[in-house]
């Protein structure tokens, strides 16, 4: 059996949705929304976008950091991009 969306409203009144696996687990909540018909449309963005969606490593620093460049800080010679030019 596939997973399938869930339209439900939250203890603040919000309509949210949440997409369960096979086996019930819950594998993501929604941001919230005004009515269903929204929520209705954020769960068809998700299913266009989830069958091509790439994915991306969010990768933090030992600081608990994103690993952003700190304002005034130079970056190290070793973590500047090198510009390739293209063949």
């Amino acid at each position: 059996m596939a997973g399938q969306f869930e339209i439900f409203t939250d203890a603040e009144a919000n309509v949210r949705f949440r997409l369960l696996g096979a086996d019930g687990t819950v594998l993501a909540i929604s941001k919230a929304f005004e009515d269903k018909r929204s929520a209705a449309d954020g769960i068809m963005a998700v299913r266009e976008c989830a069958g091509t969606g790439l994915i991306k490593e969010a990768r933090s620093n030992a600081w608990g950091g994103t690993g952003k460049v700190r304002a005034g800080l130079p970056t190290p010679a070793h973590r500047r991009h090198r510009h390739y030019p293209a063949v």
